[in-house]
């Protein structure tokens, strides 16, 4: 169990760490395309229209590349809860039919018949604890509205 968060862990911060690199990436890019556009568009509509309507136009450019920008980021943030929701579904369901198998119900009475009542007694406290703990943190990280 503690191996699957170590590697939900490692998956969600190489996917933070893939997507903020890619994003600097294309924003540089990005940047340097729309400074050589916006150069060209600006000495286009100089020589034609003047200097008040040159302006106007490279910051209609730049307006239209920060709407094409933020739309790709919130489409991706998207995809990105949507694959946590559904992760936590099938984790979830997951549990549930773990819980309800009658194979492993007998699984766990043989086991306390092989451990002893007087020895499993204290184990189950504990991990009882961890278990409310981990279903409190976990209740408590759902009702936090997302950061952005």
């Amino acid at each position: 169990m503690l191996q699957r968060f170590i590697d939900d862990f490692k998956e969600s911060t190489g996917s933070a760490l893939r997507l903020t690199s890619l994003a600097m990436a294309a924003a540089v890019a990005l940047l340097i395309t729309t400074a050589f556009l916006c150069a060209a568009a600006f000495v286009f509509v100089l020589q034609h229209y003047g200097p008040v309507q040159a302006c106007l136009t490279g910051a209609a450019v730049f307006f239209v590349v920060t709407l094409i920008a933020a739309g790709c980021y919130m489409m991706r943030k998207r995809q990105i809860a949507a694959r946590a929701e559904q992760a936590a579904r099938a984790a979830k369901s997951t549990a549930q039919s773990m819980l309800s198998d009658p194979a492993m119900l007998a699984v766990g009475i043989q086991v306390i018949r092989a451990v002893g009542v007087k020895r499993l007694i204290p184990i189950l406290a504990v991990g009882g604890l961890a278990l409310g703990f981990l279903a409190s943190r976990a209740n408590a990280d759902s009702n936090e509205a997302p950061a952005e």
